[in-house]
């Protein structure tokens, strides 16, 4: 009777150790898992950043400065691909029992792509007017974004108040940016410009 009670007792504490140990496990299984999805999660980063200015007016009444952002994007190119297959193409002979056969070449297409990079940037100012009466009051900048093609396209802002005023827009695949700060009227700018300066130039 000894024995079977010791059986029993030892039996018990088993099935305790595995009710036991079971969570443990799966916790530690779910510990791993998240481990595992934190490690392969993506970071991104901007592909180039950098503040620019100040710049300002030749009569220093008006003043730029501010930040660029460029992001590298990947995209899928599509195109038609063209490709040359080789067939075998037999006719029957003059005679009728033999097959006079000869090799030809045919043009296909089909639809592949290829992975490209877009450079999206972002251009943030902070434009100051130190001079916001009278003519001329109102304190420009102009910025000039030219593409890799030499392509290049301008936009203005203007500040005709006392406090400073903020600016962004935005582009892709832009070789260079500059600017020009000057002095205006609230129609456009029209003198004390301080020539192109650099915002941006992308890598060779």
């Amino acid at each position: 009777m000894r024995l079977v009670s010791r059986i029993l007792i030892g039996a018990a504490a088993a099935a305790s150790m595995v009710a036991v140990g079971a969570p443990v496990a799966a916790n530690a299984a779910t510990t791993s898992a998240a481990n595992a999805t934190t490690a392969t999660a993506p970071t991104s980063s901007p592909y180039f950043e950098d503040d620019w200015g100040p710049y300002f007016s030749s009569d220093h009444k008006a003043k730029a400065e501010g930040h660029v952002t460029v992001d590298k994007q990947a995209y899928k190119h599509w195109y038609w691909k063209t490709y040359v297959v080789k067939h075998k193409v037999c006719k029957a002979g003059k005679s009728g029992d033999k097959k006079v056969c000869k090799v030809v070449f045919k043009k296909h297409k089909k639809r592949a792509w290829v992975w490209k990079h877009r450079y999206v940037f972002t251009v943030d100012s902070t434009l100051y007017n130190n001079k916001w009466w009278g003519n001329k009051k109102c304190a420009w900048e102009t910025f000039k974004v030219v593409n890799h093609d030499g392509h290049a396209y301008f936009k203005s802002f203007r500040n005709c108040e006392k406090f400073p005023a903020h600016y962004s827009f935005s582009g892709k695949d832009a070789a260079h940016i500059y600017v020009d700060v000057s002095r205006g009227h609230f129609g456009g700018p029209s003198g004390h410009h301080s020539g192109w300066k650099d915002v941006y130039h992308a890598a060779p």
